[in-house]
Parts: structure tokens; sequence; C-alpha cells
């Protein structure tokens, strides 16, 4: 065999690399054991990306006192500490780089967001992150990003790359970080201990701090959302209302159609359930707002409910609660995901179900249901960049209402006030409020231009919901009707330095969570069924939440199911005659 030429290293077993810590050739070059690098990212998350969860602890302390000092360094060790034994035992010299990288980007976008708009990284809001469209997705991106990942993901993602990780045999490294990782809980346990009852008191009054620990805070809502939809993928939606059977108000209308109704019969009966998105009572005109953002249906015979709280503050939280029988006064996330909906029941009893969407889907409430997509349809002129406006909603209504037979429900679910960029939610005939805020970042406009294009936003919502009643007192000789109005939750727009929605409902300002409501009848249908609506109209100055929702649609489409609670339903104490029975 031919000897190596003089010029060609050779590297004996257990020799670094070309690419190892020790290469001269690669300056700047920072050797470092994965237990030193792990440590180096706790501290650096510790003190970077947890400033909101350090000013709620801390919030009310005396900046100068040594117990504020000592406090607020307990807590850095204890973060510090809780990330350590987190990542240990992934941090070996194969694993831990890739691991962090995925964390620093993450953490950057996570700390963002949070510093932005105010929100918190529990399991609802990753569900909600998880599962939005790639739309919704592209609003959020904004240019305040930018500068944010500059600093809080380039710059530390340019130091990882330069650390070279020291080489250790598999047995020794195993040793070593399950040595390191005790030795991080012995120090944070006993930091704990030694504020144990400041920090005990803290989080035991303020829960939903831990989900401003971050990255703790994200990783462990994801495990919490995968593991949810893992159980939930593995058994079918438990059916309810199986006793659900049409009364004899209902069963007359099988009978009828708007083309050929049965002499002396009851009309057809059309119910339009339209969901509202981001839609807060605050600034709803028919509540008393200082503006007028219901000029259209101020002018109608509309039941205004100005009381009415959300199950959520989130649309993958409202939006299956405010179909099942059992909503917030007695929440059971499990159960509600994992059943079927009031649209189900409906359709049991022989209800012709259909669900329209505008936004990001039914969130399962419709699983199973014909349904359809604006963005399918496309109509013209109202679809553009992924999005379409609300007036999509109305299309082929007239068709539907012209062949309408027994009893139909359909379920239109709008866009509405889906922030950040509510100046996209409406066309410029509404852009009435000036000046408004026409860009996706929140943080380059006044909060009253915010509020002025979240307000421009509401009068288009006022006029699609007008618009809808229009086609309905339309074919009132033929159908009778009901459009039911509700939004999912509510909207923060800048009030104590909080955006957009889903707070953990605990600590949730009235603002995420009151929403407006109003109900319209066709001019037939009180007589046809026994309803007083002025006695509703009383009704409707007094509280009344989600929870109200299933029942009184069940009251409406008389259909009879042990699952109706007559209390729930909003109907129910000014009906008369037999069809007000449960």
């Amino acid at each position: 065999m031919s000897a190596a030429p003089p010029s060609q290293t050779v590297r004996r077993r257990g020799s670094p690399s070309a690419g190892d810590a020790d290469d001269p050739s690669r300056p700047w070059t920072l050797v470092a054991t994965p237990e030193l690098l792990l440590l180096a990212a706790s501290l650096f998350w510790a003190l970077t990306a947890n400033r909101l969860f350090l000013a709620a602890a801390l919030h009310g302390r005396v900046a100068t006192d040594p117990s504020t000092v000592g406090f607020a360094a307990a807590l850095l060790v204890i973060l510090a500490t809780l990330h350590y034994a987190m990542f240990a035992l992934l941090a070996t010299r194969w694993t831990l780089k890739p691991l962090l990288a995925l964390l620093i980007v993450a953490t950057a976008f996570a700390t963002h967001y949070m510093q932005a708009f105010g929100v918190y990284l529990d399991p609802s809001m990753l569900r909600n992150v998880m599962r939005t469209d790639v739309a919704e997705a592209r609003e959020m991106f904004t240019w305040s990003l930018l500068p944010h990942l500059l600093l809080y993901a380039v710059l530390p993602l340019l130091l990882l790359w330069r650390v070279r990780l020291v080489r250790r045999s598999w047995l020794r490294g195993t040793l070593i970080r399950i040595g390191a990782m005790a030795l991080a809980l012995v120090l944070g346990v006993g930091t704990l201990w030694l504020v144990f009852q400041p920090f005990a008191s803290l989080m035991r009054n303020q829960r939903d701090l831990r989900y401003l620990i971050t990255p703790a805070n994200y990783v462990w809502s994801i495990g919490a959302v995968a593991a949810a939809q893992f159980k939930g993928a593995a058994k079918p939606r438990q059916p309810i209302g199986l006793d659900a059977a049409p009364g004899p108000l209902m069963a007359a209308r099988a009978d009828s159609s708007a083309a050929a109704p049965v002499a002396g019969g009851p009309k057809p009966l059309v119910v339009l359930l339209v969901v509202g998105e981001t839609a807060r009572a605050a600034n709803w005109g028919l509540n008393g707002y200082v503006r007028q953002t219901t000029p259209e249906l101020a002018k109608l015979p509309v039941v205004n409910f100005s009381q009415v709280s959300s199950c959520g503050t989130n649309t993958e939280v409202s939006l299956p609660c405010m179909f099942a029988p059992v909503g917030r006064r007695d929440y059971d996330e499990a159960t509600i995901r994992g059943s079927e909906s009031l649209l189900h029941v409906l359709a049991r009893a022989g209800v012709s179900v259909q669900w329209r969407d505008n936004q990001s889907g039914c969130k399962g409430v419709c699983e199973g249901l014909p349904q359809d997509f604006v963005q399918t349809l496309n109509p013209a002129g109202l679809c553009a960049d992924g999005r379409c406006m609300d007036e999509g909603l109305l299309l082929g209504i007239d068709e539907r209402l012209a062949a309408a037979h027994g009893t139909q429900l359909q379920v239109l679910h709008m866009l509405g006030n889906h922030g950040p960029a509510y100046f996209r939610r409406y066309p410029p005939a509404f852009a009435k409020f000036q000046p408004a805020c026409l860009t996706d970042d929140l943080q380059q406009c006044s909060q009253q231009q915010i509020v002025n294009a979240y307000d421009n936003a509401l009068l288009y919502t006022d006029h699609v919901l007008a618009s809808l009643i229009a086609k309905l007192q339309a074919a009132s000789a033929k159908v009778d009707s009901v459009l039911i109005y509700v939004s999912d939750h509510g909207e923060s727009l800048g009030e104590n330095n909080l955006y957009l929605h889903g707070l953990p409902y605990a600590i949730a300002p009235d603002l995420q969570k009151r929403v407006p409501m109003v109900i319209w009848t066709s001019a037939g249908l009180p007589a046809a069924i026994g309803l007083d609506t002025a006695c509703l109209q009383r009704r409707a100055s007094a509280p009344a939440s989600h929870d109200n929702l299933f029942h009184t649609v069940l009251g409406l489409t008389d259909v009879r199911t042990s699952l109706k609670e007559p209390s729930l339903d909003l109907t129910q104490g000014c009906r008369s005659g037999t069809t007000a029975a449960p």
C-alpha cells in the first residue's frame, strides 16, 4: 500500500475530525459540553422570554425592597432549572442543537405575540394556532415581527451554529446528563422551598400565570392538544339526543313546501342561525354604544339581547360549546368535543341542516352533515387573497327559500370582525369611521384607528344581517322564518394593553366575553308558534348566554328531546299552546 502524501493529515481513532470543536481552521468556535449549552439556553430564556411572567409575578411589590429582589432572583432560578430539567434527557451531542434551534425560533415567535397582544399560550390558544388557515396566519406576519426575530432568533442561532459539542462515550454522556438533571431539580426544588409561601400563594391565586412561562407554556400546551386529539381520534363522537323527535307542529310542517303548501297547514319553517366572529357587545349599536354601528338593524323589528355572555374567548372553545346541551355553566371540554352537537340532534328529528362557512370551519360541530364554503363557491367580486366578504354567505339563499319544505336550519359562519386585519373585513363603502387602521400590524396604529376599523367591520356585519332579513321578509308569504345572530366571543382593542382575544376565561376581560345577540321573526311566525314578541323584548334585557342557544333552537323548531331544559329556552316564558312543551 502506498503511504499517504506528506501534506495529508492522518487522523487516529478518537481524534477530532475537520469539523470538530478544536479545528483551528474554524475561528470563533465555542467549545461546550451539552450540559453547559443547555444551561446557557435555559438562562437565556429565563432572562429574555419571561418578561410578562416576571412582571405579573412581581406586580404590586416594591422594586427596591430586598424581599422583592430575592423573590425575583428565586423566580429566575426556578425558571432556568425548570427548562433545564425539561430538556435535559434530550441533551445528547446529536439531538441538542437541532432541539435548541427549534425552541429558539418557536420561543421568539411566541414571545412576540404574547408581548404584542397580551395572549396566554394555554392549550385553547395553541389549538387555535394549530388549526388556523393560511389566510389567517398570513395576516399575523407583520413587519414588527422582523426585528424581534433578528434579536431573539437569528442572533442566538448564529451563536448556536458556532458551538461545537465535545465528544464523550455514550455511557459517560448519559451518566453526566442524568446527574446534571438531578442537580437542576435539587437546585430548583431547594429554591422553591425558600420562597414557597409567596410562590404558592401567587400560583394558587393566579393559576393562569403558568401559561406565561416560556417556552414551557407552549411545549406543554402542544402536548396537551396532541394528546387530546389522539384520544379523540381513537373513538367516534358520542351520539346525543337519541330520543329526538318532531313535535306536532314540526310534523305538520313536514308535508308543506313553499311551492305547494298544504291548504290550512303551517308554512315551512326556515331558521337562519348566523354565528358572528369577534363582535363584542360594547361596540354594538343596539346596545347603546356611542356610535351607531347597527343602523340598518335599528330600523327593523329585531329583539336585541343586551347582556349575553360567551362560552369561551376564542372560536375553538365557543363554537363547539354553544352547540352543546351543557355549555359554560358546567363546562367539560372533553365531553363537548367528543359528542355530537345540536345540529346532529335536529337532523335526527328530521330537520334539514346545512352549514355554510366563511371562516375556518365548524370545529366538528357539523361533522358528517351537509356543508359548503364561501371560498369554494367563489361569489363574483367578493373573494381575494384567500378571503371572502360575508355577503358571500347570501349566495343561493333565495333559491333555498323558494324550495323550502318542512323545517330547515341553515347555519352561516361569518368572518365578521376577525382581527387583526379589521380593515379587510368590509368593502370601501363601509369605511365610515376615519382614520382607520389600514395594516395588519396593530402596533403601527393608534387605539382610535384600531377602533375605527373595528367599528367599520361591525357596520358591514349589520348590513349583511339586514340583507338576510330582507330576503326572509320577501319570502314571508310562503315561508315562516327566524334569524338568530350571536357572536362567538368578543375582542380587546388595546384596553389595558390587550389586543385580540383568547385569554383564559377566568381572567379575560368582559370585552372578550360579552357578545351581541339578536332574534328576528317573520310576520307570521309568532302566531304560528304562539310567541309573544313583546314578552320576548322584555326578556331580552335580562342576562343570557351561549348556554341558551341549544335549547332555544330546539324550542323554535319544535324538536322534542329529553336534552332540552325549558328554563334555558329564551322563548319559553313567552309561548302559549302545546308547541312550548319540552
